[in-house]
């Protein structure tokens, strides 16, 4: 098809891609988008979520406003970005892992972006194609690795001075300079840590700890804790019901908190036909599990409560005989399909997700269990100050996402249109919006270089890259995280697009650049 084919085209692609002009200026795809993805009637393939084409790096970006002389270190965010057509119906999160990264030091910034070369990426490079057909199918289970492609494209985390990338469905764990972002390779700390790791492994802000867990085909979820020298410590087995597929894990000082909730594979199907058909189960109570640190699975605590899936755990933290988990809570994540989305009904409708800021206390004296909602703002990918991960927290940063019933293709597919800073305690909120047409990122909060003990929680910046689709503009916006309705103190401009990502992290110079 050749590119003065494409305003015609748009005309009679089906309802996915007509509605795409939400996303995209005029319908059309990006400029630095690969040409392939015109022939692709796909949504999250289109707009802001379209890949780039290629790696880049600049220095010296232009900066407007003043750049804090106290924040110093590097935002870095973790994304789909797909390099080759899809051979198959393409699914969100099948596409490879693509690093964005901002280094602010001595008043100058610098931007860099690079794909995190997993072995699936290396092995469909030397195919010149895409291999894996995808989440989506149909499987093929004599590909290597499996019938999933590990693209590594979920989170990032700073352990031991090590960057690592993360899968969300549990993966290898892929080392990457920190300085440069090119991938070093798979990483096991010499053999010392298990093969796969989840993506929302925790490192504890005061012992330098890894907190992780695994998950398979099988009934059982492994937990474990790694010393910042990679060495593993502890690893158990906790039994599990069934084959479970949890996303995220909550810390506190003393404890980890792990989820069995009621949205699962189905077991006999996975068994008989190697297909994983997920569906929620409203009438199984969600459990927790609280565990110490470094005890046995038979040491294992766990809670009942209404049932409910959690993506993505806020902060977990003690309070007296009470172990608090704040989350973003979804009352049913499986939202009917749309009939007007033809075959990508059943996965759009996946990712239409109603979320509440929710919170939980689990009693370790009597085993009561007490639930509230704080807020019913539909926002998701919450962030604290990360010197306050399983400690007491009052503040947390949110984005919002819009409604499914908004009827556009942004609630369709939702995307980041504000952000959202919560008072957890009252349920009160700040919220700042990026503007028509403009989407943000996940936003972790940076502590202001050398700050001390006495600190205030929320005395720091909040990071992120925005998208503007009215013309492709992106900038890494700068907030002071006391008052984010004043908008962006300092916004930089990067020369090339950035698309919509999963998580990002800030990474302290001070850390970044230890040896100098």
């Amino acid at each position: 098809m050749t590119n003065g084919a494409k305003a015609s085209t748009a005309q009679a692609l089906p309802l996915a891609s007509r509605n795409i002009a939400v996303l995209s200026r005029e319908g059309l795809p990006p400029p630095d988008a690969p040409k392939w993805i015109w022939d692709v009637d796909h949504p999250y393939l289109h707009g802001i979520f379209a890949p780039v084409d290629s790696e880049y790096e600049a220095d010296g970006l232009d900066i407007e406003g003043e750049l804090p002389a106290d924040l110093e270190g590097c935002y870095v965010m973790n994304s789909p970005n797909q390099r080759h057509q899809p051979p198959g119906r393409y699914h969100y999160y099948d596409g490879d892992g693509m690093l964005h990264a901002l280094y602010l030091r001595n008043g100058t910034a610098v931007y860099k972006r690079r794909w995190v070369n997993t072995l699936a990426f290396e092995h469909e490079a030397k195919a010149g194609e895409a291999v894996w057909p995808g989440l989506a199918g149909p499987f093929n289970f004599d590909l290597p690795g499996g019938p999933i492609k590990d693209n590594s494209n979920t989170d990032i985390i700073f352990f031991g001075g090590r960057m690592l990338s993360l899968w969300y469905l549990a993966g290898v764990p892929y080392r990457i300079d920190p300085h440069t972002l090119q991938t070093v390779g798979p990483e096991d700390f010499g053999g010392a840590m298990p093969a796969k790791l989840s993506a929302h492994s925790k490192v504890d802000p005061v012992s330098g700890e890894l907190i992780f867990f695994d998950y398979g085909n099988e009934p059982v979820m492994t937990y474990g804790v790694a010393e910042p020298n990679g060495q593993l410590v502890h690893q158990v087995d906790i039994p599990l019901p069934g084959p479970r597929s949890p996303h995220d894990i909550g810390i506190t000082e003393n404890y980890a908190v792990l989820h069995d909730l009621p949205m699962f594979q189905d077991a006999e199907v996975l068994k008989k036909h190697g297909k994983r058909i997920v569906r929620f189960h409203p009438d199984v109570p969600a459990r927790f599990g609280v565990i110490p640190r470094r005890d046995n699975p038979e040491d294992i605590r766990w809670f009942e409560a209404e049932p409910c899936y959690l993506l993505h755990v806020v902060n977990t933290f003690e309070d007296g005989e009470w172990v608090v988990m704040d989350g973003c809570r979804q009352a049913n994540p499986i939202v009917d399909p749309d009939p007007n989305d033809g075959e990508l009904a059943k996965m759009l409708a996946f990712r239409r997700r109603v979320h509440a800021l929710y919170r939980w206390r689990f009693n370790l004296r009597t085993g009561e269990v007490r639930e509230q909602q704080i807020d019913d703002l539909n926002t998701e990918f919450p962030r604290v100050n990360p010197l306050r991960v399983g400690r007491p927290s009052r503040f947390a940063y949110h984005q919002y996402l819009p409604l499914p019933e908004d009827g556009t293709l942004t609630g369709r597919c939702q995307t980041f249109d504000a952000l959202v800073k919560y008072d957890t305690d009252t349920g009160a909120y700040q919220r700042y919006d990026y503007g028509p047409g403009v989407y943000g990122n996940e936003t972790p909060f940076a502590p202001r270089t050398g700050a001390g003990a006495t600190a205030g929680e929320d005395d720091g910046y909040l990071v992120t890259f925005s998208t503007d689709t009215k013309d492709w503009s992106s900038h890494a916006l700068i907030f002071d995280a006391t008052d984010i309705t004043r908008g962006p103190i300092c916004r930089i401009r990067i020369p090339v697009r950035i698309p919509l990502g999963f998580h990002a992290n800030w990474i302290a110079g001070t850390q970044l650049w230890a040896d100098g």
